[in-house]
């Protein structure tokens, strides 16, 4: 069942993506993790995206995302801040919730081809759903350009929340390194 929905989340931000004026295909993978995001700009400066995050970290985790982020994309960085919301479907407790962050990365003065950044979203208990009580996704990245729109990067994440059904507190639901690919069109 978890198959049928990450493939159906992947095909609706494929969609999604293409509806978009310029957007981007992301891909990373982990010891035991696989990660796919997708994103589009709506409007100069609004990008709509989303994601999902399938983990055999400790428990089976599969971690929904759809974001509405104001950007901008400069030749000194890449910054995003907005809302998201995050949809868990684990072993330990199901449910989602409205939470904030954002994005930033510099771009090397000497090495325009590298930035250095990282990612932080936190999801706080006063507007979740179910079972969950808080989350967040914390990761720091470096990016290299191979081609003009083909970044690669590694990098280290970690995703975790807590949830009311189980009384355990918060759950790490992946850690570790990641490397991937980035597509922008």
């Amino acid at each position: 069942m978890k198959s049928i929905l990450t493939a159906l989340a992947g095909t609706a931000l494929l969609t999604l993506a293409g509806l978009a004026q310029a957007g981007s295909l992301d891909l990373n993978l982990g010891p035991d993790a696989v990660q796919f995001e997708a994103a589009g700009e709506v409007t100069d400066g609004i990008r709509l995206g989303g994601g999902v995050v399938d983990s055999e970290y400790r428990e089976d985790a599969t971690v929904f995302h759809a974001q509405l982020m104001g950007t901008q994309h400069t030749r000194e960085r890449e910054v995003g801040v907005g809302a998201r919301w995050t949809q868990y479907d684990t072993d330990v407790g199901k449910g989602g919730g409205l939470g904030l962050g954002g994005y930033g990365y510099v771009y090397l003065p000497n090495l325009p081809e590298v930035s250095l950044g990282g990612y932080g979203y936190y999801t706080p208990g006063a507007v979740t759903s179910r079972d969950l009580d808080d989350g967040y996704e914390i990761g720091v990245r470096a990016r290299y350009s191979f081609a003009p729109n083909v970044d690669g990067y590694v990098g280290l994440r970690q995703l975790g929340a807590d949830f009311d059904s189980d009384g355990s507190g918060t759950r790490t639901l992946d850690r570790g390194a990641q490397v991937g690919v980035r597509l922008r069109f």
